[in-house]
Order: C-alpha cells, then sequence, then structure tokens
C-alpha cells in the first residue's frame, strides 16, 4: 500500500469523499480501485496515519492553461480540462489563483508542463 501524503490538516480530509491534486508519479501512478494510506506529515516526526482510502476516481486537469481555454491538448489525449474555480475551492485553496500559486511555488515549471490527476478517494477507514 502506498503513501498519500498530506502536508496540511485540511477540512476535506473529514469528509467521506476526498478529492486531491497531485502529478503524475515517475515510478507507477496512481490507478483508480489502488488503495492507499493518508498520512499528515509523512516525512517528519510529527507523522499521523489518517487512514485508509480507496481511489475511485482519476481525471486529468491542467493548473495552468496558457492558452486560455477550457481544454488543452496533452501528447495523446485529445483534451484535458482545466483546474475550474470550485475544483479549487474544494480542494482547500482561496481560489484558483491561489492553488496555481501555490503549486507553482511548490512544483515550479511541473504545473506548465503536464496536467495533474484529480483522485477522488473514499475512507476504506477513518481516524
Amino acid at each position: 500500500m502506498r503513501i498519500l501524503g498530506f502536508s496540511k490538516k485540511w477540512p476535506k480530509l473529514q469528509q467521506p469523499e476526498v478529492t486531491t491534486f497531485r502529478f503524475r508519479r515517475r515510478d507507477r501512478d496512481w490507478e483508480v480501485g489502488e488503495v492507499a494510506q493518508m498520512v499528515y506529515k509523512p516525512r517528519s516526526k510529527g507523522r499521523e496515519i489518517l487512514g485508509v482510502a480507496q481511489i475511485f476516481c482519476s481525471e486529468r486537469r491542467w493548473v495552468l492553461n496558457a492558452e486560455g481555454g477550457e481544454l488543452k491538448h496533452y501528447g495523446d489525449y485529445f483534451a484535458v480540462k482545466v483546474v475550474r474555480e470550485d475544483e479549487a475551492v474544494l480542494d482547500g485553496f482561496k481560489n484558483r489563483a491561489d492553488m496555481v500559486d501555490w503549486i507553482g511555488r511548490t512544483h515550479r515549471l511541473r504545473n506548465v508542463l503536464e496536467p495533474m490527476n484529480k483522485l477522488t478517494l473514499r475512507w476504506v477507514k477513518g481516524e
């Protein structure tokens, strides 16, 4: 079972369904049906296991769309949707601009070069 880490105890983690945006993993990307251990501060002494959740939906989303449209071409995908304002707010940000800023600072140019996975998870067993 792989670990899905969080650096903040978002209010969304108290819901029965949780969405989170993650870049594609280099080793093996997240898959629908996969079970993951949800962990707060996974690489610190203050590590806290929040529970186990299963991915039941995965969609590609651009965080930053340089073309300004709602859809953008990516590799073999015909079009990938752009993160909407409401999705950014549900993810815990003040607005979409706040999300773009945070991801830009955290992941540098990755938000321009590739889309993210919008993962929707359901708790298998919680806190």
